[in-house]
């Protein structure tokens, strides 16, 4: 699948969903960068980067969120941490979270996005559940198939929501900062969990329980 390029048009036709205003929306993020800041940097367009990034050829600011406080954790903190095969928990270690914070946005007007969770919204854009459940190896791919899907639905598609592959349960959601008006995202400053903190270790590993991770001693 990551060989087969986009069509030249695209002939089927996409859906739309409204995350409606006063959604909120859950991040989690470097203590560096504030909650509702997009991430201008683009990724390379072979190394590294995450799935739906922008890059040189497709340059615009760019921010992950979860539908819920688990999907963020999960799709941010869980990527390939394997079990443990004499059925200990699994360890997260303290690096990753080192420098990190859960915040809480929510939104301050309606946002089209476009669907990628069921087969007929994969199949409306000429893909399948690739698309959204592959693994790093394959983002540049990802990456040349979000711009694609850009282009095509200009200047109606701000962001796109599909199944968190970590937790399937919940959605995972890109926004597209050159589509969203500004201050359309709001933080919640008593939303915010800093992982930097013994109250926010506490919170992360309550969240990370039924997961069975925990944080590495």
């Amino acid at each position: 699948m990551p060989n087969y390029r986009p069509p030249e048009e695209l002939t089927g036709d996409p859906g739309k969903v409204t995350l409606a205003r006063g959604t909120l929306l859950y991040r989690v993020h470097g203590s560096h960068r504030g909650a509702a800041d997009f991430n201008p940097k683009p990724a390379h367009c072979l190394y590294g980067g995450g799935r739906f990034d922008a890059t040189e050829h497709d340059p615009y600011g760019y921010l992950y969120t979860g539908l819920s406080a688990s999907a963020a954790v999960c799709e941010t903190l869980l990527r390939s941490l394997p079990f443990d095969p004499l059925g200990g928990p699994r360890l997260l270690p303290r690096t990753a979270v080192r420098g990190r914070r859960l915040s809480t946005l929510r939104l301050t007007s309606d946002l089209c996005v476009l669907p990628l969770m069921s087969a007929r919204d994969l199949a409306a854009v000429h893909q399948d559940t690739w698309l959204v459940h592959t693994e790093a190896q394959e983002y540049p791919y990802t990456r040349d198939w979000a711009h694609w899907i850009r282009h095509h639905t200009e200047p109606w598609a701000q962001g796109l929501v599909w199944s968190s592959k970590r937790e399937p349960a919940d959605r995972t959601v890109v926004l597209f900062g050159d589509r969203c008006r500004p201050r359309t995202l709001h933080c919640e400053e008593e939303g915010a969990v800093d992982f930097d903190t013994a109250e926010g270790r506490d919170w992360l590993n309550s969240m990370l329980l039924p997961y069975y991770v925990q944080l590495a001693p």
